[in-house]
Formats: C-alpha cells, sequence, structure tokens
C-alpha cells in the first residue's frame, strides 16, 4: 500500500494514507473568487507526484521539472514485499534520471544481477539508476519476471493509476488517448490472469502490416522501385552472384602458394622461346633438306658418246687425238661432279643430324616446360591469393547486399492474404486459450457484474466481452445504456477495482488503486455514493487500497444519501485559496 507523499520543501502539504478507502478532498473557500475553482488544489498534481516517484521516464515538461520545483526533493512512503518496514523513495526535478531508495534493497532484481526475492533492508539510502527502479517495480510490484513481450510495469501503472492528462479515462481499454488495443491489452491480460504473450502477438502482425503498406508505397515509386528490385530479378542476381562466390571459393581453396612464382614464370617464357626458335630453325632446314635432295637428283656423269654419232652423221672422222681429249673432259667432268654429289650427300646428313637433335632438344623442353606450367597452374604468387581473397569479399557483400534487398521486396510482395492467413491462425489459437481459461474470464465477469449491479442493479446487464478480435484481443467492459459519460466513468470504475482485485489475489499488481476526481465526472450522486461504498466493502475484504480524490460539493451529496465519508477522508484538506491552500503551498504558472 501507500502510505505517505511528501516534499522537503515546508510548504508541501503532506498527504498520509491509511488502508481501504481514502479520500482526497478538494473544497472550495469562502473567499474563493467567481474565476477560482477546484482546479488548482492540486488533486491532479498529486497523481502527477506519485507517477513521478514511481518511475515514469524523464521529462523536462513534467511537474516536478517546472523551475519553481526542481530543487524540490519529493518523497513517497510505500509498502515493499520482503520488507517488514516502510519503502522510502525520492527523486527531484534536478535529477530525473535517480532515484533514492530508503532503506537500501539488498538482493533486489537489478539489471546487473540475478538476485532473488525476498528483500531485505539496511538503514543507509541508495541511489540507483531509473531504469533499475523500473525493473524493481516491475519484479516487486507486479512479479514480472522472464519474458513477457508487450507487458511492462509502467504501462501496467498507467492503467491502477490513470492521469487525466493523458486522457486515461476516455475509454477503459486504454490508459492515454494515443494507445493502440494492441499494444495495450497485453497488459490488460496480464492483470486477468489471461496470455498476454499470445495478446502480444498482435503486435507483430500490426507491425507487419504497417512495414508492408510502407515498402509498398516506396516500391510504387518510381526510384525506390529500382534501388529495391524486384523478388524474380533479384533472386537470379543472386544465384549467379552464388555460382562465381562458389568458383571463387573452390579456386581460394585449391590455391597452393609457390615462393618462386615469377622465376617459374620466367622460365616458362624462356622455354617457350627455345621451342619457338627450336621449330623455326626446323622450317629453314627442312626446306634446305629439299633443295640438297633435289640438287643430288639432278646431279649426273657425262655423256660425250652422242658426239660421235654427229660426227659420223656428217661424214667425218675425229681425229683420235681429238678423242683423247675429249677422254680428259669427261673425266674431269665425272670427278666435278662426284665432288659435288659427295658434298649434296654430306649436306643432307648434316641437315638431318641438325633435325634429329633440334627434335631431341625439342622433346626435352616440352617436358620441361609441362612440369614448369603444372606447378603454375596448382599454384600462384601470394598476391594473386590476396587478390583472389579480396574479389571473394566483394562478391559476399554485393551477395548480402542483394540479399537484404530480397528481403525488403518480399516483405513488399508478400500478399494481403499472407498476412490475412497469420492474422486468423492467431485468432484461432487466442480463441482456443480463451475456451481454457473460462474460469479466469468468468471470475472477472462475475467480479464486474456485482459491482456494476452494486451500482445500477442487477437487472441492467453488465459484463466483460472477452473475444479474440481480428486486430487485438477485445477486452470490453459493458454495461447496458443508452449513451452516457456518466455510465462510461463508472465502466472504468468497475472494470479498473476488477482488474486491481484479480491482479492482487494472483500477486500479478499490488493492492492499490488510484483515480482522479474526473472517474466522478457526469455521474449520478447516486452513482458515486454506491461507487465508495463499494470501494469500502472491496478494499476491506481484499485487504487493498483505493485512493481517489473528490470536491467536497459531491462529497457533500454523498452525504445526504447516507454515506458517512468521516472515516475515509484524509489529510490534508486541499482548498482553491490563492495563496497556499493548494498542495504545494503557493502558486505558480502551470
Amino acid at each position: 500500500m501507500l502510505r505517505q507523499l511528501s516534499a522537503d520543501d515546508e510548504r508541501f502539504k503532506t498527504v498520509t494514507f491509511q488502508p481501504g478507502l481514502n479520500l482526497v478532498v478538494a473544497e472550495a473557500t469562502a473567499v474563493s473568487r467567481s474565476t477560482d475553482s477546484r482546479n488548482g488544489s492540486g488533486k491532479s498534481s498529486m497523481i502527477e507526484l506519485l507517477h513521478f516517484l514511481l518511475g515514469t521516464r524523464p521529462d523536462n515538461k513534467h511537474l516536478a521539472a517546472r523551475k519553481e520545483l526542481r530543487q524540490v526533493i519529493f518523497t513517497l512512503g510505500l509498502d515493499w514485499p520482503g520488507l517488514s518496514q516502510e519503502l522510502r523513495v525520492s527523486r527531484s526535478g534536478a535529477d530525473i534520471k535517480h532515484v533514492t531508495l530508503h532503506p537500501t534493497l539488498v538482493g533486489q532484481p537489478s539489471l546487473s544481477g540475478t538476485s532473488e526475492w525476498p528483500l531485505f533492508g539496511t538503514d543507509e539510502g541508495q541511489t540507483v539508476p531509473l531504469a533499475e527502479w523500473q525493473a524493481l517495480i516491475e519484479k516487486g510490484l507486479f512479479g514480472l519476471t522472464g519474458e513477457h513481450p508487450g507487458v511492462s510495469g509502467r504501462a501496467l501503472l498507467s492503467f491502477l493509476i490513470r492521469r487525466v492528462g493523458d486522457h486515461g479515462f476516455n475509454e477503459a481499454v486504454r490508459s492515454f488517448a494515443r494507445q493502440s488495443e494492441a499494444k495495450a491489452t497485453p497488459n490488460l491480460a496480464y492483470l486477468l490472469g489471461l496470455d498476454s504473450a499470445l495478446a502480444a502477438r498482435y503486435q507483430d502482425i500490426a507491425a507487419k502490416k504497417a512495414t508492408r503498406d510502407q515498402l509498398k508505397k516506396a516500391v510504387d515509386d518510381p526510384v525506390w522501385g529500382k534501388v529495391i528490385g524486384k523478388t524474380a530479378d533479384l533472386r537470379g542476381e543472386i544465384a549467379v552472384r552464388n555460382s562465381k562466390i562458389i568458383e571463387l571459393q573452390r579456386e581460394i581453396r585449391a590455391f597452393r602458394v609457390v615462393p618462386q612464382y615469377e622465376e617459374l614464370k620466367e622460365r616458362a617464357d624462356e622455354l617457350s622461346r627455345q621451342i619457338h626458335d627450336l621449330g623455326t630453325q626446323d622450317v629453314i632446314d627442312r626446306r634446305n633438306l629439299d633443295h640438297l635432295e633435289k640438287a643430288v637428283s639432278e646431279t649426273v656423269d657425262p655423256e660425250v658418246q652422242y658426239l660421235e654419232q654427229v660426227y659420223s652423221e656428217l661424214g667425218l672422222t675425229l681425229p683420235g687425238q681429238a678423242l683423247r681429249r675429249f677422254e680428259d673432259v669427261r673425266a674431269f667432268h665425272a670427278a666435278v661432279v662426284r665432288n659435288r654429289r659427295t658434298y649434296l650427300d654430306e649436306e643432307l646428313e648434316s641437315t638431318r643430324r641438325n633435325l634429329d637433335a633440334r627434335k631431341n632438344e625439342r622433346a626435352r623442353l616440352d617436358t620441361e616446360l609441362s612440369a614448369v606450367l603444372k606447378d603454375l597452374s596448382e599454384g600462384g604468387a601470394l598476391d594473386r591469393l590476396t587478390a583472389l581473397q579480396k574479389i571473394l569479399a566483394q562478391e559476399e557483400a554485393k551477395l548480402g547486399a542483394l540479399k537484404h534487398r530480397l528481403e525488403v521486396a518480399q516483405t513488399v510482395e508478400a500478399s494481403s492474404r499472407e498476412i490475412e492467413a497469420t492474422r486468423i491462425d492467431l485468432v484461432r489459437e487466442v480463441d482456443t486459450d480463451l475456451q481454457e481459461r473460462q474460469q479466469q474470464i468468468s471470475q472477472a465477469t462475475v467480479l464486474f457484474h456485482d459491482l456494476a449491479s452494486r451500482l445500477y442493479g442487477s437487472d441492467r446487464p453488465a459484463y466483460l466481452s472477452v473475444e479474440a478480435g481480428k486486430s487485438s484481443l477485445k477486452i470490453i467492459p459493458k454495461i447496458s445504456s443508452d449513451v452516457s459519460q456518466g455510465i462510461n466513468k463508472m465502466a472504468i470504475f468497475c472494470f479498473d477495482l476488477t482488474m486491481a482485485v484479480i491482479g492482487h489475489r494472483e500477486g500479478r499488481a499490488p493492492d492499490f488503486l488510484v483515480h482522479d476526481s474526473h472517474i466522478f465526472d457526469g455521474v449520478d450522486d447516486r452513482q458515486v455514493t454506491r461507487a465508495l461504498e463499494a470501494a469500502v466493502d472491496i478494499t476491506e475484504t481484499e485487504g487493498m487500497q483505493y485512493i481517489v480524490t473528490i470536491n467536497e460539493d459531491k462529497l457533500t451529496q454523498t452525504r445526504s444519501l447516507g454515506f458517512d465519508s468521516t472515516p475515509y477522508v484524509i489529510e490534508p484538506l486541499l482548498t482553491d485559496s490563492y495563496d497556499e491552500g493548494g498542495l504545494f503551498g503557493f502558486r505558480f504558472e502551470r
């Protein structure tokens, strides 16, 4: 329970709470001007300070951060699990990111630790970051351990301590005006003992749909459409890129670094040149060989007998002396022919030997070149390996970008039917879970009905409607009536009290509920009276605390209807006195 709200500014009016019903009353003074109102008495400010001390996020626009209050240290005393004494938490607008706890909580659930409850205290204070205080609240006041998607201590407190500034009294299932049902209902489900994780999955569907809608707009844009691309095209690019990467990986795995790579490369070039030169020489020698063989075939002994025939036909007889000289000439010519044939035969033999020698040399060079080329083909220089690895990294980066674009394209091109199929599956799963938890739902519905019946009688239908909706878990408190602001506010009253009681019974919520006086706006005095009577009874039965601010004139009407408010009015009595009647003891511009 909440025990006391105080400040180190002596002008501040300390508020001391008690078990059961607490009425924080604001009255109009006799000297109030016609333009004065109870809006300046500090009722809503008390609600804001409770949130401030219970870990609301840092906000330079918060009431406590105003220049008139920034140096004031506010303190809230409250009961805490495992502590036999009151826990006091202090915080100021000058340091909104930390709170101070008295006594120190030893073994508290910490953002950096794993200590378990119960807690034990020491007399020394402890300053902790706001985030750690929020974690303490989640575990200590709401029993939040492990993963609870969509549920937080701050969101739960926003239902147990509604703020008029957030339009928290507009709808029962929302604690602030722009809160979506998909985000609100996991917290409501948690307090009512339903499956909050299932309720939170509606947020995933909503997020996917929102993402798809935004990306669809981008794809429809001529420029962004080219940046993202189409699924089919991207799959083709990815397949080609994958193939290239696999080939590069295979080449790198088989790559062997050859230390003498450049020397081997130079030797291969030299061998290639030598083999080429040998081939050129072979061509020349084979041409010469053809000429030599032809010359040999044309080299024959001289014939002189035909001369004798010629002379005979002419009737002449060669003298013997002439014949002897002719024989000498023929012998000389024969010697010349023999010498030429001998020379040509030697040249032929030499050419053939050169051809055979080059053939052998070429075979040897070919063998050596093959060995060198094999070494080169199986390995390479280190810089070549580095270059291959760099190319591989670039290709993998391009592949990653393509895959990311494919994911975006797939999200964009996902049809609404796919999203709808997911939604249908979730609705079916939630519906099955609700059937299994029907006893829990019935318990809450009966309690809500009993509270509503006390306000409006048992003849008026009043119940909780809990069902698997298309966009969220639907939890709707219903009190049959025409459209009425007053009945809507009393539906919120019954719903909040139901949640608080169910949550407290199961250790899912603390034992307090706080309402601003706006809960009674537009409500008939009879229903206000019965609501307060119901709060007295249920807080006594459940061992809980209900704190509500109320204007004196509204309380006077309840007295006239038989409600004795005296035991429940707590100090201080707030007034609209201009100088010092309000909660802070002085006026300042809001």
